[in-house]
Parts: structure tokens; C-alpha cells; sequence
């Protein structure tokens, strides 16, 4: 817990499971907010939501900054949209309301929204620009590839396009286009190009943030039906000279 101190949210408080959240730091990773959506630059490792263990998160990091800077005490309605993985970094959409909430999800479901990533990876993919299509199972804590007659197997799309390559590593443009279990840190590795830092997938060395940010989302607003762009800036970590 104590390695998040360097984003200034505290730590535990006497062993009893209380946490402190810094309202002013979160302000530093609000990407969007009015009063049906929060969009927050989520730092690699950290959680999205409560994990039922004692943990600080962004869902209720995020709980506190609108209690505090829009004095609402008492219970505060927030859900995430979407998650991504504890060593993931970039944009996460919350809603603020119930039917925020209904009409973002009916969106996702529908495909009607478009999410971009970047990842740095080791090697370089022979094409510049390809579709990877894969079937995956969702095993113990991690994806496996599959075939598509494998009971419980999900089809997994996403396009790639390379940005830029140097001593044998490369950055990628990712458009996912389904959104299963870890499915851009299995399809990758099964490319030859495993995310840096990500050992779990094939990468040399682990690390607690690996290369991988979710940079835009782009999906209609719930209440002002108008298209609604996220960008997360890159953290300092993944950006290339």
C-alpha cells in the first residue's frame, strides 16, 4: 500500500483497514467530469474498484474527490463503466447517475464506442499494420489462446498499427475491438511482441506497471447525445524521445 504514497493518497491508518484519499491529487488525473460522468487517468498500479481486501482503489479515491469538491457527504453513486487490469495505466470512465450508468453500459454492449491503446512491446511485428484475430479462455488469473470449436471460447479483434520501432522494440496503436479478459497482453504475446514488463505474458522482466496505456475513448454522452473524446496523456514511463 505504501508504494501509492507517491501519489500523495496516503496509507493505511492504524491496521484497521481505514484509508485516506487526497482530493487535491486526484485532481491532477481528472481527464473529464460534469454531473453524469467522471473520467480519470488511472496510474498503473492501482486497482479500479474494491477488491474486497484493503486496498486503495480509483472508484473510491474518485467517491472522496466528489464528496469533498462537490459537497455531497454521505453516500455517493459512482460505478465504473469499464476497468482495466491493476498494471494498466489510462483512461476509466465512471458514470455518476443510474441511467448514466444504464445507457454508457447499453453503449458498450452495443459496440458503440471506440477505445485506443498504447503499448510499448518487445519486438517488432513483421507488418506494420495488421487485424489479430484470436479465440481466448479466461483461466486462472490470466487468458489462454483457444480454438474457436473449444467450449466457452471468445472470439478477440484488434487492429494494430506500429508508431515507431528502436533496439528491438516497437510501439503500437491499439484498436480494441472486443474487450475480453487481458486480451491485449495474450494477443500481443502470441505476436511475437510481449508488452514490456509483462512477464506474466512472455515479457524478459516484470514490473508493477507495464507497457500499456489506454489512451482515447470516444463515446456518445448519455444525457447530450454528442459524441464525448477521453485522452490520457501517456505516462512519463512510456513516452518515447
Amino acid at each position: 500500500m505504501l508504494a501509492f504514497t507517491k501519489w500523495g493518497m496516503g496509507a493505511l491508518v492504524g491496521g484497521i483497514g481505514m484509508q485516506q484519499y487526497c482530493e487535491e491529487d486526484l485532481s491532477n488525473h481528472i481527464l473529464y467530469a460534469d454531473n453524469h460522468l467522471l473520467a480519470i487517468n488511472k496510474p498503473a498500479g492501482m486497482l479500479t474498484q474494491a477488491s474486497g481486501q484493503v486496498e486503495l482503489n480509483v472508484e473510491d479515491w474518485a467517491r472522496h474527490w466528489i464528496r469533498v469538491e462537490k459537497n455531497k457527504p454521505g453516500a455517493v453513486f459512482l460505478h465504473a463503466v469499464h476497468r482495466l487490469d491493476r498494471v494498466v495505466s489510462g483512461v476509466v470512465l465512471f458514470a455518476r447517475t443510474s441511467k448514466a450508468l444504464s445507457r454508457l453500459n447499453e453503449a458498450m454492449r452495443e459496440g458503440r464506442s471506440r477505445k485506443i491503446y498504447h503499448a510499448w512491446v518487445e519486438g517488432i511485428p513483421e507488418q506494420e499494420k495488421a487485424t489479430c484475430t484470436d479465440y481466448l479462455l479466461h483461466g486462472d488469473y490470466r487468458a489462454e489462446l483457444a480454438t474457436e470449436k473449444e467450449p466457452d471460447a471468445k472470439k478477440a479483434i484488434l487492429h494494430y498499427t506500429l508508431l515507431r520501432s528502436k533496439a528491438g522494440q516497437a510501439l503500437l496503436e491499439i484498436e480494441l475491438i472486443t474487450g475480453r479478459y487481458h486480451q491485449i497482453r495474450v494477443q500481443l504475446s502470441a505476436l511475437g511482441c510481449p508488452i514490456r514488463g509483462d512477464s506474466k505474458y512472455g515479457a524478459q522482466k516484470g514490473s508493477t506497471a507495464i507497457g500499456l496505456h489506454h489512451k482515447q475513448l470516444t463515446i456518445e454522452h448519455p444525457v447530450k447525445c454528442e459524441p464525448l473524446l477521453i485522452t490520457a496523456p501517456l505516462p512519463a514511463e512510456m513516452r518515447w524521445n
